[in-house]
Formats: C-alpha cells, structure tokens, sequence
C-alpha cells in the first residue's frame, strides 16, 4: 500500500551576532548571552499546513539541518544575516531531491537572488499562499513565485505551532523566550525598515483574545513571552486601545504576565501617561527593550549638536526607572550625524542616568529598506556579503568617520560601558542576560 503521507521540514538558518563577529565581548561584558526563539513566521505557516503533511523542525544554530534524510519539501524563513546561509542549505537540499521554498524577509526582498538557489519563493505574507504551496509540490508543479496579493484577516489566524519549537529544546537548545506577535504591518515609512514592505503598509492588530491565547500557550509550557512591536505604544491608536485591553486582561487573572520584555522607543516612552505606565505593571511588565537609533530623538542626542534631544534621551530613560520599568536599552552607532565624539557622549548619557543594562550595535542598511537604497545608489554599499549585514560589521562608508574606527568605537562601547558593571555576573540567570 503507498503511503499519501509527505514530509515537510521547516529549517531557521542559523546567524552570527555581535560575539560570534568579535569574540573579545565575552571577555568584556558580565552577562550570558541571549538566545532568542526562532521567528513566528514558521510557526504561523506550520499552523496552515494540511494534515496530510509531516512536519519537522530544525534550527541550523544548534540543530544537524539533516541533509542526510532529505524530506520532500523544505521550507526555510530568513532574514538578511541569516540569508547567505539559507541559499547554502537550499542547494544542499536542492542537491539531495527535496524541494525547497523560501520565505520570510529576505526573499521577500531578495527574490531573484533566492530563486537561484531554490524551487519556489513566497513573497510577502504566506498564510494564505501555503495551502497551494504544498498543493503544487504534491504534485509536482511548484511555480517559482508565489506573491501575497492580499493579507490575511487578523481575525482568521491560527495560533502559532510554537509547539514545534518547544519539543526540540534539550540542554543545548533552550531559548530564553519567545515572541508573540500583536500586530502586522506598520504605516510609518522609517528609512531602517523593511516591515511596511514584507506585512503591508497599515497597522492590521491582532484580536486581543489572540494575543492573550499567544502568550498563554507559551506560559504552558513554562516559557517567557518577548513582545517587540512598538507599534504596539502609538498613542491613541487601535493598537494601542488592543495592547491596553490585553494588558488589563492580563491583570484581571491575578497573575503577572511571562514575559522577558516589551519593545519600545524613547519618543513613545515620553508619550505614554501614567495610567498606561500603571497598565503596564500590574499586567507585570518589568523591563523594556529600548531601542534607538531610529527617532529623532536618539538620532540627535549623541551629535554633540542637539542638547535637547539629549536631555529627551535623558528624561526617556529617567521616565522608566520612575516607572518602575527597565530601560534595557540598544545604542546604534553610525548614523550620517554620528562623528567619532558620539561613542563618549553615549557612556556619558548612561552613566548619568546610571543604566544598568545596554547592548550596541551598528547602523545597518538592510536590503529593502530605504537606507538601503539611499546607501547604494550614492554607492556607500562597501559589500553585499549578506551574512556580516548583523548589526556587529560596518558594511557601508560613515559620513564623518572610517568604518574602521566606527567598528572599534563599537567594540569600545561594549568594553567601556561594562568595565564599571562587573556585579551584573552575581545576579540571576534573567537579569545578567542580554543580545551580544
């Protein structure tokens, strides 16, 4: 009797990150590492798998991919780092029969350089191209593009199969948490940003009920949320009505969220009241992820030109200790108005608000976005060797410095910043770990 069934293995390349690029920062900073989950863009796809399909997981960080049991179909989601080994494991499989389709951000943006290496690449939003995905596989006519003319309801999602990644965790794979998605797609037209071009040009939230069913699944399994839309803060929009509803929701069950962090910016920071902060604490929110480098706010506050930015940077940062709510806080160095004093006005900011915990990182123009266009066209691009796009390389030409002395003003960073923070090895596991 043969057998309908057929095998789909899904494949996360792996990336390198700031220590894996300069292994020095393990010496100079007192903290663990992060390891976060892999992207919800192949948990939500595994969710509109049909039944008749085998599903496997792998996460090339940690995982053997399997290249030796090659399945019938391979799907692999990535981004820009992890783009230039997502082609590598495609022609490996390509090699050894599977099929193999690409999605995510980088194809999306990248699709005539993906194609090259596999069978299929979905651009945009798969949820609702999937099905025929599998379908064409099964019978052996994938075309080579699939493009999302329109995106799903909200509404119509299915709860991420973060199962997958659950099951596989052991003594070498457990990542600190993993993300919850409340929204798709962003109306902002941010020149480091490629989300409007992958999930849509408007702000689509997420039904509360899903949000709270996201975050409840992943506390079942004795696992932290990190929820990093900031869209999530934009004052008096749908989103943030939802994200206040989830919140209170949260705090009506009597018990505090799981969750590791909330992304948000130092312009919404200022722009929140405090009944929102108070939201946000009994639903047991404790630490923000704080990223900069993208607002007018960071982008200013470390010229040595705008001292009102920086006394924004300034309350931003004084604003969540007030709060009772972490600022851990990611620097970006790099930007046109950045010179070479910008590094010690950054330690001087931190150490006058005395921040606890940051990260650095440096300006990077992913493909898709307008830096990105910006930067090529005036031919600024140094390379295109997509696996040191990461936020820890200098991949264009700086306005006011070499590249090479905005790479060592990073590393720098790093060392300076935590030379006076030793004691953060003493404490506990969650509190001692950050993105290096």
């Amino acid at each position: 009797m043969i057998s309908n069934e057929r095998r789909l293995r899904f494949v996360y390349p792996r990336f390198s990150r700031h220590a894996d690029v300069h292994p020095e920062l393990r010496e100079h900073v007192p903290c663990n590492e992060y390891f976060g989950g892999p992207s919800l863009g192949i948990a939500y796809v595994a969710a509109m798998t049909p039944p008749e399909w085998t599903i496997e997981f792998r996460d090339d960080r940690v995982d053997d991919v399997g290249l030796d049991d090659p399945p019938d179909v391979v799907g692999i989601s990535c981004f820009t780092p992890s783009g230039k080994r997502a082609m590598e494991l495609a022609d490996a499989f390509r090699a050894r029969g599977s099929k193999v389709v690409m999605g995510g951000i980088f194809p999306t943006m990248r699709p005539d350089e993906c194609a090259a290496h596999c069978d299929a690449v979905v651009e945009g939003e798969a949820e609702l191209l999937w099905p025929r995905v599998l379908s064409d596989a099964a019978e052996s006519r994938l075309a080579p593009r699939y493009r999302a003319t329109e995106n799903i309801d909200p509404a119509k999602l299915p709860l991420p199969r973060v199962d997958l990644y659950v099951s596989r965790e052991n003594d070498r794979y457990c990542p600190d948490d993993y993300p919850v998605q409340l929204s798709r797609g962003c109306m902002l037209k941010c020149s480091a940003c490629a989300i409007p071009g992958v999930l849509g040009r408007s702000l689509r939230p997420l039904p509360v009920e899903h949000g709270l069913a996201q975050i409840e699944q992943l506390e079942r399994h004795g696992k932290l949320a990190c929820l990093t839309e900031d869209t999530s803060f934009f004052p008096g929009s749908a989103q943030q009505r939802a994200f206040g509803e989830l919140l209170d929701r949260i705090a009506e069950r009597g018990t505090k969220m799981s969750i590791s962090y909330v992304g948000i910016s130092m312009p919404l920071v200022l722009a929140q009241s405090p009944a929102f902060f108070a939201r946000l604490r009994r639903a047991g929110v404790s630490m923000f992820y704080l990223v900069g480098g993208f607002d007018p706010i960071t982008r200013g506050a470390f010229t040595g030109t705008d001292p009102k930015s920086r006394q924004r940077a300034i309350d931003a940062l004084r604003r969540c200790m007030d709060e009772g709510v972490e600022p851990y806080t990611s620097f970006l160095v790099g930007n046109d108005d950045d010179d070479e004093g910008t590094f010690d006005r950054m330690l001087e900011v931190a150490d006058a608000v005395k921040l606890k915990k940051a990260e650095f990182a440096i300006r990077t123009p992913y493909p898709g976005t307008p830096d990105f266009t910006m930067m090529r066209e005036s031919g600024r691009l140094l390379h295109e060797d997509w696996s040191r796009y990461n936020d820890a390389n200098v991949v264009f030409q700086p306005t006011k410095m070499s590249p090479a002395r905005l790479e060592r003003g990073y590393v720098e960073l790093w060392r300076d910043f935590y030379r006076s923070r030793r004691s953060l090895a003493a404490e506990s596991h969650r509190e001692r770990t950050i993105q290096f």
